[in-house]
């Protein structure tokens, strides 16, 4: 039965309930990830060159925080994609529950703050650069989503986005 949902997560393409991706987002998205592991490992790990600020900012600060940042990372990652992916819905509609509620794409925020995470660790200025390209890349395709759920939804989903921020959470006071 799990290999079952594994793979009907995988042929996604033929749903109806959803809008599509991005053609290049999931290359892009494993392109960036080996840069960005590349870059981080190399530099934070061999070379060294740009990770001189985790020489003023302590083990003790820099873990916990990469933690903290790496488990709502993690949240958001299997929420958003156990609710697109998790059911089919007999009608298509917008998706506003759970972690779509609080941000449009909790699954891409969930990728930029894993990247955030590690670059917490060892705080490498190059990694840094790398993670700016990434969160510029994920605006990118997010905003491409955004115009074929727009095309999918109209209205409905440009209600949503007056309600919903696209990736940073609003605070509520």
């Amino acid at each position: 039965m799990e290999k079952e949902k594994i793979f009907d997560r995988k042929r996604h393409s033929n749903r109806q309930d959803l809008a599509g991706e991005h053609l290049f987002g999931d290359l892009g998205q494993i392109i960036l990830l080996i840069i960005f592991l590349t870059v981080w490992i190399t530099d934070s790990f061999f070379i060294n060159y740009s990770n001189f600020l985790s020489e003023y900012v302590p083990l003790y600060i820099r873990i916990p925080l990469s933690m903290v940042i790496l488990l709502i990372s993690g949240y958001l990652a299997k929420s958003g994609l156990s609710i697109v992916f998790g059911e089919v819905r007999e009608e298509p509609c917008v998706i506003k529950k759970g972690v779509f509620a609080v941000v449009r794409h909790p699954v891409y925020l969930g990728s930029i703050l894993l990247y955030l995470g590690l670059l917490m660790f060892t705080l490498s200025i190059m990694s840094a650069i790398v993670w700016i390209i990434i969160v510029a890349f994920y605006y990118f395709i997010s905003k491409h989503e955004e115009k074929l759920l727009l095309g999918k939804f109209g209205e409905e989903y440009e209600d949503y986005m007056k309600k919903v921020p696209m990736l940073i959470p609003r605070i509520k006071s």
